[in-house]
């Protein structure tokens, strides 16, 4: 693949991107700019971590939150402000509508959208109790963990995929469900789980990177991993 120095050449040569603090979320930073380093090379970028409202707040539940800036907040604002330049997020987690003034100006083709029930070492499906207390976020995996374990009684839980991982571990959980993308980028794929049937919240697994609505500069840059 032949590499181009810049499409642009008034594109600055540092960048600053915003995103959120976890280990996940700098992965996935990681992710993007690395597809972006297959198509362009000679810019360089300055990651700003910060902890939003969702990162925070680790008692509302997500369940009736639909589509709110619970997660992307922060981000937006120091983004608004012309403290970064873009931002990545799962794309998931986006607002919708995004904020006035910003723009979706890539969607990467992601990796598996599946969810996943994940159990404690050396335990599998069988292994469960009767009524499993499983970890869960949202309505619809709920219904997905019933479709293999009828009896289930699904209970919230929030934190970061190692906080959650380590509280089924310490016995706080029979099991938890788990994105199988974020598995993937914390190469964790070696926990024992099965893949949950049925439907998965829409983007799961990809990528958005967002700039200002006007940045025509950034939507050429990264129209290259931009996969519809």
């Amino acid at each position: 693949m032949l590499k181009k120095q810049s499409v642009l050449s008034s594109v600055e040569k540092t960048i600053v991107v915003g995103a959120r603090s976890s280990l996940l979320s700098r992965h996935q930073v990681e992710e993007v700019l690395l597809e972006l380093r297959q198509f362009h090379f000679g810019i360089s970028f300055r990651s700003v971590f910060l902890q939003t409202t969702g990162d925070k707040d680790l008692k509302t539940s997500l369940r009736n939150l639909d589509k709110s800036d619970f997660f992307t907040k922060e981000i937006d604002a120091m983004q608004l402000r012309g403290e970064c330049r873009i931002a990545i997020h799962s794309a998931k987690d986006l607002p919708s509508p995004l904020p006035d003034g910003l723009s979706l100006i890539a969607l990467t083709k992601g990796i598996d959208a599946s969810d996943s029930l994940v159990f404690r070492d050396g335990e599998s499906l069988s292994d469960l109790p009767k009524f499993a207390k499983i970890g869960s976020s949202t309505a619809r995996r709920d219904i997905a963990v019933r479709e293999v374990l009828p009896d289930a009684i699904c209970v919230d839980i929030r934190s970061t995929i190692e906080n959650r991982l380590a509280q089924l571990d310490a016995g706080n959980y029979d099991a938890i469900v788990v994105a199988e993308a974020a598995l993937i980028r914390l190469n964790l794929t070696h926990r024992s789980r099965v893949f949950l049937p049925g439907e998965t919240t829409p983007l799961q697994g990809r990528l958005a990177v967002i700039a200002k609505a006007n940045d025509e500069e950034m939507k050429q840059l990264f129209l290259c991993i931009h996969a519809s």
